[in-house]
């Protein structure tokens, strides 16, 4: 009996050996910036000034600050416009869309379609963002087509500069969601849908009481990554607007960058960071909520 244990400490403390290069860099690269993001946001830190030499813990000022700054009311509406639309409305909506009607498709089809969509996942959010500046550019490829069509040149960026940004994104993100939903739907058998069609089901009621409640933790799972995700988009809304024009794309992440690093106010900016992170976490449980799965 004796030996056993000691043979099960053995092993105990040599899986710890292996584990102990992972632990370090988790506690380096993820807890030590997060538990560092929490205290900053308590204090009074600043790129410039006297803040800058000697930090000062101003306890919730900067919460209160926050909460009272229209501003930051403004950059929560915009959020949640840009997330709603662009992550749950059409990245998730468009991605299902498009694996379904792949779904059935031959492989040679799906390859092709397949390698076009995610071409536009895989390249640089900085480069999407040039590119969507130049198609959207008073003389770019959308008013050449406006114009051909007997419209007058629209100033995209400057008029619709939401929906603009929205759209890049759409356009950057589908990939994603459809790959995921792709995997999903592969999964489901065919003779439980075939049966449903057999008694008498019509298309739409098979895919709304079969194959959706199949797929319904891939969706669940899918809808919380993507907004993760988008809630923490910068490179291509400030490279497409810069928050702009006035706040009209100031989404918090712009805020935020904005008061660190545009006015030097570190401190402000990591506690809206704080609140971005609830957010987030509060979409989370709306989800697994909502949908009645575990993530």
């Amino acid at each position: 009996m004796d030996t056993v244990l000691k043979n099960k400490m053995s092993d105990g403390k040599k899986s710890l050996l292996f584990l102990t290069p992972s632990l370090i860099l988790l506690i380096i690269f993820f807890i030590t910036p997060m538990v560092l993001t929490v205290l900053f946001s308590f204090t009074n830190l600043s790129l410039t000034g006297a803040a800058a030499s000697h930090m000062e813990f101003i306890g919730f000022e900067n919460f209160v600050r926050m909460f009272s700054d229209p501003d930051f009311r403004i950059s929560i509406l915009k959020t949640i416009i840009f997330v709603f639309f662009s992550a749950v409305v059409g990245q998730c909506f468009f991605g299902f869309l498009i694996a379904f009607l792949m779904r059935e498709k031959n492989v040679v089809f799906r390859r092709v379609i397949g390698l076009i969509i995610i071409a536009a996942w895989v390249t640089p959010e900085v480069v999407v963002s040039f590119c969507w500046v130049a198609f959207l550019g008073d003389g770019g490829t959308a008013n050449i087509f406006a114009s051909l069509l007997g419209f007058e040149p629209i100033a995209w960026l400057y008029t619709f500069p939401m929906i603009s940004v929205v759209i890049a994104n759409i356009w950057r993100g589908t990939a994603f969601s459809m790959m995921v939903f792709q995997s999903a739907l592969d999964d489901i058998p065919k003779e439980v849908e075939e049966a449903a069609t057999m008694d008498g089901a019509t298309r739409w009621e098979v895919i709304r009481h079969v194959t959706i409640p199949m797929v319904k933790g891939t969706i669940a799972t899918n809808m919380m990554l993507v907004t993760l995700q988008t809630l923490g988009v910068f490179t291509l809304i400030y490279t497409m607007t810069g928050g702009g024009p006035g706040n009209q794309t100031s989404t918090l992440p712009v805020f935020m960058y904005k008061q660190a690093f545009v006015s030097y106010q570190l401190g402000y900016g990591t506690a809206i960071s704080l609140v971005l992170l609830v957010i987030g976490a509060i979409a989370s449980l709306i989800y697994m909520k909502t949908l009645k799965v575990k993530v």
